[in-house]
């Protein structure tokens, strides 16, 4: 008999009961996705999270109440790590700029086709971070000139990399400030996609951030990154 893998057991909050059920329903029909919930704002995402233990929670920014940034807020408080994307109408700089400083994985907006959610939702599990190509320029030229300092970093005074950061895991980083993929950049470099990995997580943990969206962050303002942003996809 062939192994099935486990299903990734998604939590979803938004506040339109429609919307969070036919999204719920997509996701069902995947062969590797189930969710295990739904929440309806920030603050009901945080008890979930806490009852649920799910792997990813898709959450949307604007809700009545408790807002998505409240809530992405609220669970990195609790000490929970678990990933976050936020999927949302809004490309407006403050709730995606908010979003990320709170602590979310990933950005992407409601006009996304449902395969290319799916394959985005699968890759935030393997230490990718999905952001709208919509609003990845936004967001990059922000980190350049100065307007959204990673979180646990100094905005006036960041790490010096070379004295902490390998040969590697600078160029590493320097491709995922670029926005490629482990995959993508395992392929470049003609190394593993598991090398790839151990490295990204231990320029992470070097510079104290907890995901790849500030990692590219950091690499934007040590100018890492080339000056051409935000892919588009097909």
């Amino acid at each position: 008999m062939a192994h099935v893998p486990p299903r990734l057991r998604i939590l979803l909050v938004d506040d339109q009961p429609l919307f969070r059920r036919a999204l719920a329903t997509l996701i069902s029909a995947q062969f590797d996705m189930t969710v295990v919930g739904e929440g309806e704002d920030g603050r009901d995402a945080l008890e979930k999270v806490r009852a649920l233990q799910p792997d990813l929670v898709v959450m949307d920014v604007n809700m009545p109440g408790a807002s998505g940034v409240d809530g992405v807020r609220a669970i990195r408080q609790a000490g929970f790590a678990t990933p976050i994307v936020m999927l949302t109408v809004s490309e407006d700089d403050d709730d995606l700029f908010e979003s990320i400083k709170a602590g979310a994985n990933g950005y992407l907006l409601k006009n996304v086709r449902p395969e290319q959610l799916f394959e985005d939702l699968r890759g935030v599990m393997h230490g990718e971070a999905p952001i709208a190509p919509a609003v990845a320029t936004k967001l990059l030229e922000a980190l350049r000139t100065g307007g959204i300092p990673p979180r646990g970093a100094s905005a006036a005074s960041p790490p010096a990399s070379d004295n902490i950061l390998t040969r590697r895991e600078s160029e590493i980083l320097q491709l995922v400030a670029d926005g490629l993929s482990n995959k993508e950049i395992a392929n470049q470099l003609t190394i593993t996609e598991g090398t790839v990995k151990n490295h990204v997580h231990n320029a992470l943990e070097k510079l104290h951030l907890t995901n790849r969206v500030q990692a590219a962050a950091y690499a934007v303002r040590q100018g890492y990154a080339n000056q051409e942003s935000g892919r588009d996809r097909d």
